[in-house]
C-alpha cells in the first residue's frame, strides 16, 4: 500500500498544475514570523501560499530587513518560489520551515548550470561544465567552496554534478610544461588544482585537500558502475596531490603540513598585521583546518587503494594518516583553552597560536581527530553570540568584516553537524536558530553576516571605514545553500549515505520540536531520490507537552519501520524498494550536552572580551657578553595589556608589563629566536605572535658573489639576477664555508612581482639541494618564494632545513612546479596563464642562518618519496 500510495503521490506531483483538478478548493495560507535585532528594534518575515494543501506549493516570502544586492543594501524585500517535481519538499505544519527548505531547493538548481564564466578564464568568455556554480556573485567552480558544499549534502542531493564539479577541479600538466625532477607522482600529473589562496596559490595554500570532503560524499552516492569510474580517478588524482604535498609542504619535524588556513584565506582578515609583507612565513605556518582536509584526503586515498587492489599504497597512506591525527593532536591541542588553536606561527617560532577558528574544530570532530572528551570540550568553549559562532575568536581590531567579525552559514552548518554527532544540544539549537533566522530574514542563502548583528551589511553611516562590512556578501552561496539542505536532509530527518546504503540518525531536539513544528505530530520528507530509489521520510513527534518552554534536550529513536516493516538504523540499499516510506518515531527526550559559552557585545564596540590586542613588534639587542635583549613596541597604548615572550617556539616569559626583557643565556640551544604576543588582562585574549626576531643572522651571499654560477647574468648595479627561473635556468653556489656544525636554514633572497600577493598561480616553487665537497647531497627539499608586496624590497624563501658539518657546500636551485604547470590554468589571463606557465622571480642571493631545530617524529611507516618515475603511469 505504502508503495503504490508513493507512486500515485509522484505522479500526480509530476502533473501540471493546471491539469491537475480544478474544481479543488485551495487553502491560502499565511504566517509572520518575528525577529528581535541587535539595537532594540524587530524585523518579520512573512510567508503565503495560495494553496497550502497542493502537492506542490508556490510560496512568497517577504522581509522588512533590508536585504543586501551585491555591495548595497537595496535589494528587493520579496521574493516567490515554487517547489518543483525534481526536488525533495518537507511537510512540518510549519509553513516557513517548508517555505525555506523549498527556498533552498531552488536556490541549488539555479545554481546547477551548464556554463560557469570568470573574467580570470577563457578571456572571461563561457566554459562548457554542467557543474555548480558557486553563488549569485560567483559564477565559477572553486575546489572548497564546492568541496564543503558537497559534503554537507549537495553530493547526496545530485552526486552526477557535483562528480562533474569536482572533476572540473583535476588536471594535469599542460602541453610542453615538463615539471622538474624531483616532482612525484604520474607522468600526466593529474591532481587537484589549488586555485585561491595566497602569494600565487599552492603550497603557500594546499586546502586543495578539501575536495575529499566532497569526493568521500559523491562516492556514497553515485551508483555504482559511475562511482567505480570515479573512484579510479579519485585516486589518481589524490595519489599524485599526496605525494607532491608530501614533497612541497610537510614537515618531519612535527608531522604536520604546511599551508594557509581553510577557507580563511583573506590573510589581513585572520593572521598577524605584518603577514602580507612575509607571505613566506604564512606558508610554514601550520593550520588546523587544512591539516584535518589532509587527514581525510590520506584516508579516502588509503580506502580507494584497499578497492582497487593497491594493499602496499593503501599501507602507506593508512600510516600516515594515522601519524597525522596524532601530530594534530600533539601540536594544536591546547587543554588550557579545551579546544585546538587554529594555527601556528611560521618558521624560527612555531608556537601554535590563542586563535581559534569553527571550522578547524568541527572539522576535527566530524572526521574523528578529537575523542569524545576533547569533542565535548570543543562545544563547550566555541564562543557563541547571541546570534551564532562566528567563524573566528576571539576578532582582529582594526580589520573590516568578512572572515572577521563574521558567521558564515556553512561553518555553522558544520558546528550544527559537530553537535549533532555529540549531542550537543545547546550548540545545535544554537545553530539551527542562524541558519533559520539568516535565510528567513534575507530572502536567501547568504554567504555571511556580521557575528553580533545577523545583518548582511552593517548600515550604520558614522562606524569607521574599517569596521564596516560584510566586505563581499552574495546571495545564492552555493556552500550555504549546501549547509541549510543538509541541515535539514541530515540532521533533522537524519539521512546520511554510507558506503553500503543509509544511516538514520535525526537529532531533533526540544527546542526545534516546540518552535519549528508546533502543533503537528508528523514532519515529512517528501521525493528523496538517493541512488534511483525514492523516499518518503516522515518523524513521528512526541506530544508537544514533552518540550515545554525551558525544557531541553534531544528526542531518541523509538522505532524505525521501512515499507511497514521494522528496521534498523543502518538501512542497505538491497533493503530498499523503488519507492519507499521510512517513519522513524520519537521517543524520550534525552538531556544530552547543554554545555555552550555564550558571549555577547555590541557591533561597534572594540571589547577585550571579544577582540585579541594588536600584535606587537619585537626587536633584539645583544651585549658583549651575549646576554639578549627583546624591545617590545605596541601600537597604541597598552590598557590592559601584558606581553609573552617565547623563545623558538617556547615560552619563557609571561605577564610581562615593561617593553623590554633580556634573556641572559640565549644561546645554549642553537640560536635564539623571539616571537612577542600581548594578551588582555580582563579576558586572557591574545594577539598574534611577532615577527620573530634572531640573535645569529648568518651569512648572506649575493647573486652577484664570484661563487654563483647561473645561466643569466647578475646586473652589475642591482646584483640581482632578473627573471630567474625557466625550467633550463641554472643557479648554484660553491664553496659556502660552515665553520660550526648544527641546525641550519636555507633561504633564497628574492622578489616575485608576478601578480598580487591575493592573487595569481605564479608563486615561485624550486627545489633547493645540498651537497657537500664530496659531491654527496646532505639535504634537499621544496623553497617557496611567493608574490612579494610591490612597495617592498627582496624577502627570503621558506627555509630548508639541513644538519651540516663543518665544511664546504654547494647549494643548487632548479625547477619543481606550481600550479601554472597545470592545464585548468591554459586559459588563465594573468602571469602563467594563456602566455605560458611562470615560476621566475628575482633572485638577489643566498641566505645561511643557524637555528634551533627539534629531532624529527619517527613514523612506523617511514617518509620515503615516490617519485613521478616510480609511479605507474596508467593507474
Amino acid at each position: 500500500m505504502h508503495t503504490r500510495q508513493l507512486q500515485l503521490r509522484a505522479l500526480v506531483a509530476a502533473l501540471p498544475m493546471a491539469l491537475i483538478l480544478p474544481a479543488m478548493a485551495q487553502t491560502p495560507a499565511s504566517t509572520t514570523v518575528h525577529y528581535p535585532t541587535w539595537d532594540g528594534q524587530q524585523n518579520t518575515v512573512r510567508y503565503a501560499t495560495p494553496d497550502a494543501g497542493a502537492f506542490l506549493r508556490n510560496y512568497t516570502q517577504a522581509t522588512t530587513q533590508r536585504v543586501r544586492q551585491g555591495e548595497a543594501l537595496d535589494g528587493k524585500q520579496e521574493t516567490g518560489y515554487a517547489e518543483t517535481a525534481q526536488l525533495p519538499t518537507v511537510r512540518t505544519g510549519n509553513l516557513g520551515f517548508d517555505a525555506l527548505f523549498a527556498l533552498a531547493g531552488v536556490e541549488m538548481r539555479r545554481d546547477a548550470v551548464s556554463q560557469i564564466q570568470d573574467g580570470s578564464y577563457n578571456g572571461g568568455q563561457p566554459i562548457a561544465c554542467d557543474c555548480f556554480k558557486t553563488g549569485e556573485l560567483w559564477h565559477y567552480v572553486w575546489t572548497r567552496d564546492l568541496s564543503y558544499a558537497a559534503a554537507l549534502s549537495l553530493a547526496m542531493l545530485d552526486p552526477q554534478r557535483v562528480r562533474n564539479s569536482l572533476a572540473f577541479k583535476l588536471a594535469g600538466y599542460r602541453a610542453g610544461v615538463t615539471p622538474g625532477p624531483e616532482v612525484a607522482g604520474t607522468a600526466d600529473g593529474l591532481q587537484i588544482v589549488q586555485d585561491t589562496g595566497s602569494g600565487g596559490s599552492w603550497p603557500v595554500s594546499t586546502d586543495r585537500m578539501s575536495w575529499a570532503f566532497g569526493a568521500a560524499e559523491a562516492l556514497k552516492a553515485l551508483p555504482p558502475a559511475e562511482r567505480q569510474t570515479f573512484a579510479v580517478t579519485a585516486l589518481k588524482a589524490l595519489r599524485n596531490t599526496l605525494e607532491n604535498d608530501r614533497l612541497a609542504a610537510f614537515d618531519p619535524v612535527d608531522g604536520l603540513y604546511n599551508g594557509e588556513q581553510s577557507f580563511l584565506d583573506w590573510r589581513e582578515q585572520s593572521y598577524a598585521a605584518w603577514i602580507p609583507g612575509d607571505l613566506a612565513s604564512m606558508a610554514t605556518a601550520k593550520a588546523l583546518s587544512t591539516n584535518v582536509a589532509h587527514y581525510q584526503a590520506l584516508t579516502l586515498a588509503a580506502k580507494l587503494a584497499r578497492e582497487q587492489g593497491e594493499s602496499t599504497l593503501a599501507a602507506r597512506y593508512t600510516g600516515w594518516a594515522a601519524d597525522l591525527k596524532a601530530a594534530i593532536n600533539r601540536r594544536f591541542w591546547q587543554a588550557d583553552a579545551g579546544m585546538y588553536s587554529s594555527l601556528t606561527a611560521g618558521h624560527f617560532d612555531g608556537a601554535a597560536l590563542y586563535k581559534y577558528d569553527w571550522l578547524g574544530q568541527s572539522l576535527a570532530i566530524i572526521h574523528g581527530i578529537a575523542d569524545p572528551a576533547q569533542a565535548q570540550s570543543i562545544l563547550a568553549h566555541y564562543p557563541h553570540g547571541p546570534l551564532g559562532a562566528p567563524v573566528i575568536f576571539p576578532q582582529q581590531p582594526g580589520v573590516a568584516v568578512y572572515h572577521n567579525r563574521a558567521m558564515w552559514p556553512f561553518v555553522t552548518a558544520h558546528g550544527l553537524r559537530a553537535a549533532a554527532m555529540t549531542g550537543n544540544v545547546a550548540v545545535a539549537d544554537a545553530a539551527y536558530d542562524t541558519l533559520l533566522r539568516g535565510a528567513a530574514l534575507n530572502l536567501s542563502n547568504m554567504e555571511n553576516f556580521e557575528w553580533l548583528s545577523g545583518e548582511p551589511l552593517l548600515a550604520d553611516k558614522q562606524a569607521q571605514a574599517d569596521m564596516s562590512g560584510p566586505v563581499v556578501n552574495s546571495r545564492q552561496m552555493l556552500w550555504s545553500i549546501g549547509g541549510y539542505l543538509g541541515m535539514v536532509v541530515g540532521e533533522i530527518f537524519g539521512v546520511h549515505t554510507t558506503d553500503t546504503g543509509l544511516a538514520l540518525r535525526p537529532f531533533v531536539t526540544a527546542k526545534l520540536r516546540r518552535e519549528a513544528f508546533g502543533a503537528s505530530d508528523t514532519a515529512t520528507l517528501n521525493n528523496l531520490q538517493l541512488r534511483g530509489k525514492r523516499l518518503q521520510v516522515k518523524l513521528l513527534l512526541p506530544p508537544l507537552a514533552t518540550a515545554p518552554v525551558g525544557r531541553h534536550g534531544y528526542y531518541a529513536i523509538d522505532r524505525i519501520t521501512v515499507n511497514g516493516q521494522q528496521a534498523g538504523a543502518a538501512l542497505d540499499w538491497s533493503a530498499l524498494a523503488d519507492d519507499n516510506l521510512v517513519e522513524i518515531r520519537l521517543g524520550a527526550l534525552l538531556p544530552g550536552q547543554q554545555a555552550i559559552r555564550r558571549v555577547d557585545g555590541q557591533p561597534y564596540h572594540v571589547d577585550p572580551a571579544l577582540y585579541a590586542p594588536f600584535e606587537p613588534r619585537a626587536t633584539l639587542a645583544q651585549d658583549a657578553r651575549g646576554a639578549a635583549t627583546v624591545r617590545i613596541a605596541y601600537p597604541g597604548a597598552p590598557q590592559g595589556v601584558v606581553y609573552n615572550i617565547y623563545r623558538n617556539g617556547q615560552p619563557v616569559a609571561q605577564g610581562l608589563s615593561a617593553s623590554t626583557w633580556t634573556d641572559r643565556s640565549p644561546g645554549k640551544a642553537g640560536n635564539a629566536c623571539y616571537a612577542v604576543e600581548a594578551m588582555y588582562t580582563s579576558s586572557g585574549n591574545r594577539s598574534h605572535h611577532s615577527a620573530p626576531a634572531c640573535v645569529q643572522a648568518g651569512q648572506t651571499i649575493g647573486a652577484g658573489d664570484a661563487r654563483v654560477r647561473s645561466n643569466r647574468r647578475a646586473e652589475t648595479r642591482t646584483g640581482r639576477i632578473p627573471h630567474w627561473g625557466a625550467p633550463a635556468d641554472t643557479f648554484s653556489v660553491r664553496n659556502i664555508r660552515i665553520a660550526r656544525g648544527g641546525d641550519y636554514a636555507l633561504q633564497i633572497l628574492y622578489r616575485n612581482t608576478a601578480h598580487q600577493i591575493n592573487l595569481g598561480i605564479s608563486g615561485g616553487v624550486k627545489w633547493l639541494a645540498v651537497t657537500d665537497a664530496a659531491g654527496r647531497q646532505v639535504a634537499g627539499g621544496v623553497v617557496q618564494m611567493p608574490h612579494s608586496p610591490e612597495s617592498a624590497g627582496p624577502s627570503y624563501s621558506t627555509p630548508l632545513h639541513a644538519n651540516l658539518k663543518p665544511g664546504n657546500y654547494r647549494i643548487e636551485l632548479r625547477d619543481f612546479y606550481n600550479m601554472s604547470y597545470l592545464k585548468s590554468n591554459s586559459t588563465y589571463g594573468d602571469a602563467g596563464g594563456a602566455q605560458g606557465a611562470s615560476n621566475h622571480v628575482d633572485l638577489h642571493g643566498v641566505r645561511i642562518i643557524p637555528v634551533f631545530r627539534p629531532e624529527p617524529q619517527a613514523s612506523e611507516f617511514g617518509d620515503t618519496i615516490t617519485r613521478r618515475n616510480g609511479l605507474d603511469s596508467d593507474k
